[in-house]
């Protein structure tokens, strides 16, 4: 622990780093200051009915990336969802229009333009949920929650304008923090977001199982230590990886005779396990919601059920579906974000190869096959962490808002999030010649 102290103080003796983590956190205030301001013309005291609606189904989900802006009827309502939503459809798109492949492979100009298009489709993303949100306002609050009165088109005006101005000021928050602080902007306010619900759901559960005595404080601390072990699961599931070694020819020239020795430098190509990432579960969440909404349409029996079986976020037959789902997304995203044939030509530029396999064709096909392999386990077990909140209600009778935290895409997100800022803190403590935060803290000789 000591060592540990030492390593943080160190953090602060670097002028620039310690800059940029005081401009991250002040950002991230400024975020959940407006998550906390209710839109104009509504009365904050009303929206107990709102706060029902999002303590469940995609209700629930929606509130926790916005940290409780959702169900608190906030400026910042919709949160940086938009703008993930803009960012996976160009990023799609990117595979069937060529001149967005053209600028995936335009360097920094090229991202550029990427970002601005992203950006612009944000935009219009937001003009369509804005609506959609006010729409629900209507329907959940009552009447005399709105000020300005009920169905008033200034109110309805007013308040997609805040919304979309809202979105759009997070995304700025974000690229700010991107650019000016540490960590990735975006990521961070989805999580910092998360852990806003943290507390609250912890509370709950404590008062749960000590005050009202279900359980007692021995099945609370049980729950913690099952929860500390997922946390170690997300985290060997983000960091493993599958070493490919690469062999490179160094060519030496004496006079005027030049040879090819083989095998003077020895490196390697790392496959991750998980390398789609949060990216599948994303995917199947929005999949899910679909067979509710059609069957919703129809009143029969059989379809009443179909809308029971897919709102229970916590059901049986859910779970399946959106497990099933997050295999088949994660084989079809890593297949579109990891260029095998790309990554093989580039190999073949540099004069490298792979021991025991030819250059080209041949080693495209090895490391397509290496990426088919290690991602099968990678897909089940991420589909687990997905699924286990649902099973840790279903063993241990949690509280729904803290069994959120035992998996999914929240947990997910917070420990690629967390290990991204540690790395990048690393590698600041380390060209200033100290030792990262799990080192011992102690200065490092310069090499020469």
């Amino acid at each position: 622990m000591k060592k540990f102290i030492e390593s943080i103080s160190n953090v602060w003796k670097i002028e620039e780093l310690k800059n940029r983590i005081l401009i991250t956190l002040g950002l991230l205030l400024v975020y959940r200051f407006g998550a906390h301001v209710t839109l104009p013309g509504i009365d904050a005291t009303q929206l107990t009915s709102l706060a029902g609606q999002t303590k469940s189904g995609i209700g629930s989900i929606l509130d926790m990336f916005t940290g409780g802006a959702f169900s608190k009827a906030s400026v910042f309502a919709l949160g940086i969802m938009p703008y993930i939503s803009a960012s996976i459809v160009v990023q799609l798109m990117g595979i069937a229009i060529p001149y967005l492949q053209k600028l995936q492979n335009d360097g920094e100009s090229g991202r550029k333009k990427i970002n601005q298009i992203t950006r612009w489709l944000t935009i219009v993303i937001t003009l369509v949920q804005g609506p959609t949100y006010i729409y629900n306002l209507y329907r959940t609050l009552p009447s005399s929650a709105f000020l300005l009165g009920f169905n008033s088109f200034e109110f309805l005006f007013s308040s997609v304008i805040i919304l979309v101005t809202g979105t759009i000021f997070a995304m700025w928050l974000g690229e700010k923090i991107t650019d000016k602080g540490i960590g990735n902007g975006i990521s961070l306010l989805i999580m910092v977001g998360i852990l806003a619900r943290f507390p609250q759901a912890f509370i709950q559960e404590f008062t749960t199982r000590v005050t009202n005595n279900n359980g007692g404080p021995m099945l609370l601390v049980i729950e913690i230590i099952i929860w500390l072990l997922v946390i170690v699961a997300c985290v060997l599931l983000t960091m493993a990886i599958r070493k490919i070694p690469v062999q490179y020819a160094r060519r030496t020239t004496s006079g005027d005779f030049e040879q090819d020795m083989m095998g003077g430098n020895r490196q390697w190509i790392p496959l991750k396990l998980n390398a789609a990432g949060v990216m599948p579960i994303i995917f199947a969440q929005a999949i899910m919601f679909i067979p509710a909404a059609v069957a919703g349409l129809s009143k029969s029996d059989a379809s009443q059920s179909i809308v029971g079986a897919f709102s229970n976020m916590f059901g049986f037959w859910y779970n399946l579906v959106f497990a099933t789902l997050i295999v088949v997304f994660t084989f079809f995203y890593t297949a579109i974000t990891v260029p095998t044939n790309k990554m093989s030509d580039d190999l073949k530029r540099s004069g490298g190869f792979i021991p025991g396999i030819r250059p080209g064709v041949e080693t495209s096909d090895f490391l397509d096959k290496v990426m088919s392999l290690i991602t099968f386990p990678g897909s089940l077990f991420l589909a687990l962490i997905a699924v286990f909140p649902a099973i840790i209600v279903s063993l241990m009778d949690v509280q729904q808002s803290w069994a959120m935290f035992f998996g999914g895409t929240s947990l997910i997100i917070m420990v690629g999030v967390a290990i991204d800022t540690i790395q990048q803190i690393n590698s600041y403590l380390l060209n200033k010649h100290y030792d990262g935060l799990m080192k011992s803290g102690k200065n490092r000789k310069a090499v020469a």
